[in-house]
């Protein structure tokens, strides 16, 4: 029998992706055939449900590194900093579908959502999200429960930074401004406010199986109690600090890992930069002649100029 937040979740991953999403899900099948176990959709396209205008962000779950890739490089590269990051197109009639996809193994994705410190994963997988595939009944099932995990997650690391009595918005809002703060995407409140409005429903439904998850005391009215202790909300604090130093760190090793496995590495590098610092790149000869090299450079730029604070 499914728990409510396994209901909950099974819900979002049952609505519909637009066809384009659903095309470019079956160039990643084609690709990694029969070593990828699920297929995931997620981000502002998702929460759109229209990729005309943005890249699509899939993250491929397979089954092992070296299975996947059929190369060591690769395989190792991924393993020691998830996910690896890569670019798809696939024409469709009168335009492209483009998207950006990550990929990860179902352990590592387990262990990710459940027992990283960091909130790469957790941070982002709570969120709704959708399932383009899934290989079989025991893949989709444990997409579930990964998810549950996360969900589990992102809600017990933030309720010490919680008001002493708390409704869906402000476990929501709260979060996701921790989370983006914790890499180089910080986004202003009035923005995560505006997208918990976009799906307040989904988030909702998230908070009440949730809450039931963890054991959470709630009233009629949505309002749930705070029960951490102040030990427990300074433990916390000390921990987001922590998060937020380790996550610019491990941001800019992903954008340069990026540089190199994304087609294309350096535009999507200056955007990515450009798009989350603030800060804006001017892609010069020498760097397109030296891709690598102009990768570390506009990194250090940045750097200079305060755009990883």
């Amino acid at each position: 029998m499914n728990s409510p937040l396994d209901d909950a979740i099974e819900s979002h991953l049952a609505a519909p992706a637009p066809k384009a999403v659903v095309a470019l899900g079956d160039c990643l099948r084609q690709r990694f055939g029969a070593h990828a176990r699920a297929i995931l959709f997620y981000g502002s396209c998702r929460r759109a449900s229209d990729d005309a205008d943005g890249i699509v962000d899939l993250y491929v779950l397979v089954d092992g590194y070296r299975e996947a890739y059929g190369r060591l490089l690769p395989a190792v590269a991924n393993r020691l900093l998830a996910p690896n990051v890569y670019y798809l197109e696939t024409p469709l009639p009168g335009r492209v579908a483009r998207a950006k996809y990550g990929v990860v193994s179902l352990d590592q994705f387990d262990n990710g959502t459940a027992h990283w410190f960091h909130s790469y994963l957790w941070g982002r997988f709570a969120q709704p999200c959708g399932l383009l595939f899934a290989a079989d009944a025991a893949a989709r099932e444990r997409v579930v429960r990964t998810i549950g995990a996360a969900v589990a997650t992102f809600a017990a690391r933030t309720l010490p930074k919680l008001p002493d009595t708390f409704d869906s918005e402000a476990l929501w809002t709260n979060g996701l401004i921790l989370s983006y703060a914790a890499e180089l995407r910080a986004e202003q409140p009035e923005r995560i406010r505006a997208r918990y409005a976009e799906a307040a429903s989904e988030f909702d439904a998230l908070t009440r199986a949730v809450a039931v998850r963890l054991g959470w005391h709630g009233d009629a009215s949505g309002r749930y109690r705070n029960g951490t202790t102040k030990g427990e909300r300074l433990a916390n604090a000390a921990g987001w600090i922590v998060r937020k130093l380790q996550g610019k760190v491990l941001s800019v090793a992903r954008l340069l890992k990026a540089s190199f496995t994304f087609d294309g590495g350096l535009p999507y590098l200056v955007w990515k930069i450009e798009r989350h610092s603030g800060v804006e790149v001017e892609i010069t000869p020498f760097m397109r002649r030296f891709p690598r090299l102009g990768a570390i450079g506009a990194m250090w730029g940045t750097w200079r100029r305060g755009g990883f604070r």
